[in-house]
């Protein structure tokens, strides 16, 4: 068992927030009641309950369960780059999702919506604690409270866009009903660079510093276009601060490489024998249906979209404009027990890293026989792919695979909220934006993590007896840096393209589309591409048109319901 460094289920029991219930003056059992905690321990705890939010686990928590969790996986299901998997009849509000049949009482858009409010709360308890005590200097706690805030706010922000403001006072008197005029930027920005202005520069794990502040501050410039804002914060972390590349991809979702040179800001996940909510329970269904572990469920499948980006052309350089021209060699439609042969043609190695294909070692645990591991049919939207970066490696599974109450798997593997690579991305994608492009500053950028991608351990290719062949690949990798960015359109396409590589698998997608104001297009033409990979006629009929409203979700009708109607529903819905 790994050690737990940041959350603890029996401190979070204590400190719960519980804002909508009226207390008694006796206090409820197993309550520490508020004068009590008027000291650094009790500021301490009321922090670490703030982190603890970030899993998504809580008390009186509302909707569905496995989409509260930080890592986002299921927004996944709405891009290009996975599907909801599994049987199509299983979960039908997150069917819905992925084929966008939006109703606003879907529980999958309440499960996130409440657990991101339930962390601002938890955020103001903590800066209404330290307003309350006199005496100490709690610098440093306040300004990670006030990063959680912003982090939390930026989650409600580029979900649903036009979302309210709940502030410490608000919190105090339990005035909870906010109206959501529009974007909340100003809020978060301010967050995030108090915490700037507080927090030091010290690596604590799973804890933010100045570092990080910094690196979201970054963030939230780049998703209003502000560029020019934004490079330079990218650039100070990049250029001064403490983190760097891991020299292995894959370390990035292991725990060999957990918490890392490259990890900045983490989930904290930890694994044990009992439901304890340590592990992952926002990603229980996402394990292959069946599979070397006889795991469940099923869910979360790389579309074959997502798989045939990761082609290249024979340089080492990926497809740009025709990768969904050509398809990857799959087993879609044939069964484990018949005979198949893997795609041959020049690949980019990052892609056995994220994706579980066919005839192709998995995780360790030898060569993955397809069908067999596949719990839904031909006829479902699923696939012959597998989720791989949230999967265990075979020697690390009794240090991160965790039981849930029901059987299920509660990983132990971190979440990285931002990695280093992320980072240097971003920094890319500001410099050829910004308002005199530095295109050799972005080539530089994207460069370091295709460098990267090409001098680590490549997937081995194994004998009959599951052992690595030495010096032998399993597949044709070829990946090589960029010679030049001959002009800024160039630049810029393939700098998004390298995020999509980079960071496929990890909940970005959707909202890099939605930002850069391309999701119509893209998911449109992608749900036409994938049904022509899955030979079905009725492929393309199981989903609606991709509109601009679908840009941000729906306020789920529960939270306007129980706003008096003081929340307004975002247009279109």
């Amino acid at each position: 068992m790994k050690k737990k460094v940041i959350y603890s289920i029996i401190l979070a029991g204590i400190l719960l927030w519980t804002c909508s219930e009226d207390f008694t003056e006796k206090a409820a059992t197993g309550n520490i009641p508020d004068e009590d905690l008027k000291t650094a321990v009790g500021v301490d705890l009321k922090l670490t309950a703030a982190y603890s939010a970030m899993d998504g686990e809580r008390v009186n928590r509302q909707g569905e369960g496995v989409a509260a969790g930080g890592d986002n996986w299921w927004s996944d299901v709405v891009s290009d780059d996975a599907h909801r998997g599994s049987e199509d009849g299983d979960n039908s509000a997150l069917a819905q999702v992925e084929t966008l049949d939006w109703q606003t009482g879907n529980n999958w858009f309440l499960g996130r919506w409440s657990a991101i409010f339930g962390g601002v709360n938890r955020c103001n308890a903590v800066l209404d604690l330290i307003n309350q005590i006199p005496d100490g200097d709690f610098t440093q706690q306040e300004g990670e409270a006030l990063f959680l805030r912003g982090y939390y706010n930026f989650e409600l922000q580029k979900f649903w866009g036009n979302v309210p403001f709940i502030s410490v006072e608000n919190l105090v008197n339990e005035e909870f009903n906010q109206p959501n005029p529009g974007p909340i930027w100003t809020e978060i920005e301010a967050d995030f660079q108090a915490a700037i202005d507080k927090l030091d520069e010290e690596i604590i794990l799973g804890r933010a510093n100045s570092w990080i502040a910094k690196a979201f501050l970054g963030k939230a410039y780049l998703y209003q276009g502000k560029y020019d804002e934004a490079l330079p914060l990218f650039n100070d972390v990049i250029n001064n601060g403490p983190y760097a590349l891991n020299e292995e991809f894959v370390n990035n979702f292991n725990f060999a490489g957990e918490n890392g040179p490259e990890s900045m800001f983490a989930i904290q996940f930890s694994s044990d024998t009992g439901r304890s909510f340590n592990g992952n329970g926002a990603g229980t269904l996402n394990f292959p249906g069946g599979g070397p572990l006889e795991t469940c469920c099923g869910f979360y499948q790389p579309t074959h979209d997502l798989v045939n980006a990761f082609q290249t052309d024979g340089s080492g350089l990926p497809l740009l404009d025709s990768y969904a021209a050509t398809d990857v060699e799959n087993d879609y439609g044939i069964n484990s027990d018949a005979p198949f042969t893997p795609h041959a043609g020049p690949l980019d190695p990052r892609l056995d890293y994220t994706v579980g294909r066919r005839g192709i070692d998995y995780n360790g645990f030898g060569l993955n026989p397809g069908k067999s591991w596949i719990r839904a049919a031909f006829t479902d939207i699923s696939g012959p792919y597998l989720p791989k970066k949230n999967m265990y490696q075979a020697g690390e599974v009794d240090a991160n695979r965790g039981i849930g109450g029901w059987g299920s798997d509660w990983s132990g593997i971190n979440y990285n909220v931002m990695r280093f690579a992320d980072v240097l991305l971003m920094a890319a994608e500001a410099a050829v934006e910004k308002a005199a492009p530095d295109l050799p500053m972005a080539l530089d950028y994207v460069n370091r993590i295709r460098n990267r991608a090409k001098n680590m351990t490549y997937v081995q290719a194994l004998d009959a007896d599951n052992n690595p062949i030495p010096n032998t690949d399993a597949a044709n990798y070829q990946i090589e840096p960029y010679a030049s960015f001959p002009n800024q359109d160039y630049a810029r396409q393939a700098v998004r393209f390298e995020r999509r590589l980079e960071l496929g698998m990890e909940g970005h997608r959707l909202f890099d589309l939605r930002r850069w104001g391309v999701a119509t297009e893209t998911i449109n033409t992608y749900i036409q591409n994938e049904g022509e990979d899955f030979d079905q006629s009725s492929y393309d009929t199981k989903f609606r048109v991709y509109e601009p409203k679908f840009d941000l979700f729906p306020i789920p009708i529960n939270a306007i319901d129980q706003s008096g109607g003081i929340l307004k529903q975002n247009t279109g819905y």
